[in-house]
């Protein structure tokens, strides 16, 4: 099993569209070969002091794959180029992934 977070950082004005989209793609991931996870999460405020300054228009997704070779296929299905092709006005600046594996 593999971890993935991926940073999105987006236009403030075009947030609540960006989550609509994001959210309306979720079953199609989650109905992908290998798919464990898959979660779009805001920051939360909560005053601890390890926490990372708020970040108020990034969404960082939280996902599970059964290995890698099915993350690569979820990053080339149709639908996620099609929720791309939607959102990539949205989109300000680079997204970031991190890949994990169980230490």
């Amino acid at each position: 099993m593999i971890n993935v977070i991926a940073t999105i950082n987006v236009k403030p004005e075009s947030l609540k569209d960006f989550i609509e989209i994001f959210k309306a793609n979720v079953p199609n991931v989650l109905a992908e070969d290998g798919c464990i996870s898959y979660m779009p999460t805001v920051d939360l405020e909560t005053g601890l002091p390890p926490q990372v300054p708020m970040r108020a228009n990034t969404v960082t997704i939280v996902e599970a794959w059964e290995s890698l070779d099915h993350l690569k296929a979820h990053l080339k299905a149709p639908h996620m180029l099609s929720y791309k092709e939607k959102v990539k006005d949205m989109v300000d600046g680079a997204t970031s992934i991190q890949v994990l594996q169980p230490a």
